[in-house]
């Protein structure tokens, strides 16, 4: 599966982890990466170049801090401009069918606060709606977030270098077709799967 890294962070040189999981990323072979903000300064983004690159790729994950339930802006405007009607969805509009998708987030609070009972009162696949209801318009397959909570404090913890690994094994299972999609699609997180690839898939 050809897989394709949006990086959409306005800040990566204050970045502790997503930076680090888009280098990751980058030193995987196969795994095609962007840095939507380095790339579109000015946010004027070539929607034909973007059209064709995710024409292209079998698999789009989007990685990015979790900005107020959402994403850093540069993500909302990529998904404005390129996901055009006739094109990502509308009686025409088929470019997009089948491929998979998802989020990879860092979130400040701790995972106990991404619970219906917790501070913000749902979980974070929940709070992700929004990507998971443009892809079901646009005919895509949405899984489950892959999420790292309490990311301010993950490297004094020493949580970084865990979460890096398994961001790696996800992106490698991703590319050689080792992950269960079935299974991810359903769960509400995809931390946790084994390093064979075989997905095992937890709640949050």
């Amino acid at each position: 599966m050809k897989a394709l890294v949006y990086l959409a962070h306005p800040r990566p040189d204050r970045s502790e982890i997503n930076a680090p999981m888009f280098e990751a990323a980058r030193g995987i072979e196969g795994i095609t990466c962007v840095d939507l903000y380095g790339e579109y300064p000015s946010f004027e983004i070539d929607v034909d170049h973007e059209q064709q690159r995710i024409t292209e790729h079998d698999a789009i994950v989007f990685l990015h801090p979790l900005y107020w339930y959402s994403a850093p802006a540069m993500l909302k405007e990529w998904q404005d401009l390129v996901l055009e009607h006739g094109f990502a969805y509308g009686h025409a509009g088929h470019a997009l069918d089948g491929k998979v998708t998802f989020n990879a987030v860092t979130c400040g609070a701790a995972a106990e606060a991404y619970t219906p009972e917790g501070a913000n009162g749902a979980h974070l696949r929940d709070l992700l709606m929004p990507f998971e209801k443009t892809a079901d318009l646009c005919r895509m397959r949405y899984l489950a977030p892959f999420a790292l909570f309490g990311a301010g404090r993950a490297v004094e913890e020493g949580r970084d270098q865990p979460h890096l690994a398994e961001w790696r094994t996800l992106l490698k299972a991703l590319r050689d077709d080792r992950l269960d999609i079935a299974a991810a699609r359903a769960a509400l997180s995809l931390n946790g799967f084994k390093a064979a690839g075989v997905a095992k898939l937890e709640a949050v």
